[in-house]
């Protein structure tokens, strides 16, 4: 090249979109992740290289660092917001043993079929029989594919045509617009409304059961809380009036927990005389999402045999994962929910140092994380957590790992209650990222 002459236009040398697929690692990536997806990375890669941010024989490393680690577009993230059954990020994470039953029953299982006869069998047979050994007080178990599922196959068989009775202090809304009176009327049952917002009596129910009643419906306000001058009724005040008392307790605790005392498990409602109890699996239980229904034996096959049944069944990956979440090591959810404060103190101590000795503004402090997903209302667990400028929510987010904080007080808080002790490496990661741009 001459001096004084432009060098070539750098636009020329960006390398061809089939050359880049022909690239040993980015036609394993297509194999893995589909050729669409490799081919939108190669692009994007070469118009940054266009543009001069990436120099033209770096374009596929480029493009793969680009791709995404799966072929899904829900992205993994870490959980940092001290919300231990946060549900826009899924709820409970499943455990391991939970994760590695999925991927066993992802290709073709006996889940209908008994191997040593060669005939039918029945579905989930195992993961029932294990539902079924955690909670001895259910004569029978069934599960659907989430907890609202769960109280709409009970009304619509034991209630349609007829009334649901329960108290004006239970008829909630369980998120996003939705309210337990819509989603009970869909089901062709008349809602019988007893009691006011805060005191509702066992004579408030008796004095309107009668031959048009269905059942008896036991609502846990599990996402508020009303106090000072309130009255309930509890389950075996209701048992002899000669209808069935159902129980939604929401929140999926199987038996008594000594964190949260307030909070109503299967066990003993069903030994206080509930007919049936719902309940859903992905949130304190540590599960999949799904809907658990536990009670008396000729009630819940009556259910399990309903046609709607049927459109309400589980995949066999939920089944594979509730039943390891049964049968398993205790859960991300009951680690998070036993975690010692004193020692989440002392990880984002260590982790707080680490990154101010890189020169970011960064504190350990004391938090406050919560239950969440409809469970456990008004119970506070302390906490550590990491804070940072505010800015660094957002930037976090839109990370290659994605952090999710929250903000409190004009920073950004990273909650250890909800980040497992092995995930500190990568926190530190994403910030160290983030901080660097």
């Amino acid at each position: 090249m001459q001096p004084g002459l432009p060098g070539p236009d750098v636009r020329r040398l960006v390398p061809r979109t089939d050359v880049l697929l022909r690239e040993p690692r980015l036609a394993e990536a297509a194999r893995q992740l589909g050729a669409p997806v490799v081919k939108a990375a190669v692009r994007q890669a070469q118009e940054r290289a266009r543009a001069g941010l990436v120099a033209p024989e770096d374009v596929a490393g480029e493009a793969l660092a680009l791709l995404p680690d799966t072929a899904c577009g829900l992205r993994p993230v870490i959980n940092a917001t001290g919300v231990l059954l946060h549900t826009n990020l899924g709820r409970a994470p499943l455990s391991d043993a939970a994760r590695r039953a999925v991927a066993g029953a992802a290709g073709p299982t006996d889940v209908e079929l008994d191997l040593e006869t060669g005939v039918r069998a029945r579905r989930g047979r195992t993961a029932l029989r294990a539902l079924a050994d955690r909670v001895p007080a259910a004569g029978a178990v069934h599960v659907v594919n989430n907890g609202a599922a769960a109280l709409v196959l009970a009304a619509t068989a034991l209630a349609a045509g007829k009334e649901i009775v329960v108290s004006r202090g239970e008829m909630v809304e369980i998120g996003d617009g939705f309210r337990l009176p819509d989603l009970l009327l869909s089901t062709g049952a008349r809602l019988r409304e007893v009691g006011t917002t805060n005191r509702t009596t066992a004579a408030d129910y008796a004095a309107v059961v009668g031959p048009d009643t269905g059942f008896v419906l036991k609502v846990h306000p599990s996402n508020f809380r009303i106090t000072g001058f309130t009255r309930a009724a509890e389950v075996d005040e209701l048992t002899g009036l000669g209808v069935p008392v159902v129980v939604d307790i929401g929140s999926g605790l199987l038996g008594p927990h000594p964190l949260l005392p307030d909070e109503p498990d299967a066990a003993t409602q069903l030994r206080a005389g509930a007919a049936l109890v719902t309940a859903s699996g992905d949130k304190l239980l540590g599960g999949p999402q799904c809907g658990l229904l536990l009670g008396e034996e000729g009630l819940v096959r009556a259910l399990a045999r309903h046609p709607l049944a049927r459109a309400l069944r589980v995949d066999k990956l939920t089944l594979a994962a509730l039943e390891a979440t049964l049968t398993g090591p205790p859960t991300p959810t009951a680690a998070a929910l036993t975690a010692d404060p004193t020692a989440l103190r002392e990880r984002a101590d260590r982790l707080a140092a680490s990154l101010a000795a890189d020169g970011m503004d960064v504190r350990a402090v004391g938090s406050a994380a919560t239950v969440g997903g409809g469970g456990a209302p008004g119970v506070t667990l302390p906490s550590a957590a990491l804070s940072l400028p505010e800015p660094f929510a957002a930037v976090l987010r839109a990370g290659r790992v994605p952090v999710v904080g929250r903000l409190e007080a004009g920073r950004c808080l990273l909650d250890l209650r909800t980040v497992p002790p092995e995930d500190d490496a990568r926190l530190a990661g994403a910030v160290r990222a983030a901080a660097h741009g």
